[in-house]
């Protein structure tokens, strides 16, 4: 037989099964209004931290999103922004090859250079351009700044340039103000510099002359810039002088050039009209020693105000002590009175 306690126990069970049945009836058959505002109560009350937990889950969930999103958004940003200095410079070097282009009076072929996995990049370029658009060998090869190379052999529609970083690179070569002329060599001791080489020794060429093609041999025409000279690199007494140059042109940073496929005549105008002006010009170097010395007067100016200071320093504190001293002079008056008053006692 059962206990008491199961009995109770079981007419519990009963009981709540009638009152969850009735409430559940009355919720099914009762209207609308009374299960929301039920439903809105039990919300505000028993399920208010279940509620609470959900909202800050959703929070929680849709800041991760927001998070993620902001950081793609800002990692895109910042690789546009990455290039963006890549495509300007790309963008002016372009407007330099066409200003260039524009400016040629003889015909022409634009070139791009493409990539060339070799040891000898430095010194060979390969370019998209060959013997289908008019490019042959010894063909002088130029850029916005001035001289790249020439052609040494081509294909249907590429082409490898000789630049003159390539140990068997010549050019002639003359000074803006026609005062020496020369060959342009790679420099012997593989700086990345030339050397003007030739020089007669009673000509001497001052530091920042710009050096151009001299037209001689039919394959560089003339007035193609080669580099400005940047010191003696040696001389010989009663002989010659070697200088060296600063290259005009960088084949490592050239992207387009143009590729001269009938030079003829002088065409130092396609070049920008102020290079005559700054050959003539001091160069960087002596820019910078300029700088030099007028840092050093600005120093030089400071240190003498720093001394005029502390000379005015020095002169208000002797008027100071100037100006303490005749307390100390009108007692010693005193103590002269009082000794002649005690020798006339006496």
């Amino acid at each position: 037989m059962a206990s008491a306690s199961e009995r109770s126990y079981t007419r519990r069970d009963t009981v709540m099964f009638s009152v969850c049945l009735a409430l559940s009836l009355v919720a099914l058959f009762s209207p609308s209004a009374w299960g929301l505002g039920l439903a809105a109560s039990l919300r505000q009350t028993v399920l208010a931290p279940l509620v609470w937990l959900q909202v800050q889950a959703e929070e929680g969930r849709t800041s991760r999103e927001r998070l993620r999103a902001i950081t793609v958004e800002r990692d895109s940003a910042a690789y546009l922004a990455q290039g963006l200095p890549s495509l300007l410079a790309e963008n002016e070097r372009l407007r330099q090859v066409l200003g260039l282009s524009k400016r040629l009076s003889s015909p022409y072929v634009a070139a791009e250079v493409l990539h060339q996995a070799q040891a000898t990049d430095g010194r060979t370029l390969l370019l998209s351009a060959g013997s289908r658009q008019g490019v042959a060998a010894f063909d002088p090869v130029i850029a916005p700044d001035g001289l790249i190379g020439v052609v040494l052999n081509t294909a249907a529609r590429t082409s490898i340039v000789m630049t003159w970083a390539h140990p068997e690179f010549r050019v002639s070569a003359f000074t803006v103000n026609g005062n020496a002329a020369g060959v342009v060599a790679p420099s012997s001791t593989g700086e990345g510099a030339l050397e003007f080489r030739g020089v007669p020794y009673r000509d001497s060429v001052p530091v920042g002359t710009l050096v151009l093609s001299s037209g001689l041999g039919g394959v560089y025409p003339k007035g193609i810039p080669v580099g400005t000279v940047t010191g003696v690199v040696k001389e010989q007494a009663g002989w010659e002088r070697v200088y060296r140059l600063q290259p005009s042109a960088n084949p490592g940073s050239a992207a387009h050039v143009l590729i001269l496929v009938a030079p003829s005549g002088d065409v130092s105008r396609a070049f920008p009209s102020d290079s005559a002006l700054n050959a003539q010009r001091l160069d960087s170097l002596e820019r910078v020693r300029r700088a030099d010395s007028v840092a050093q007067a600005a120093q030089a100016a400071k240190a003498e105000r720093a001394e005029s200071l502390a000379a005015r320093r020095d002169t208000a504190r002797a008027r100071t002590r100037a100006a303490a001293r005749p307390d100390s002079v009108k007692a010693r008056p005193d103590s002269a009175a009082r000794r002649a008053a005690g020798d006339s006692a006496r």
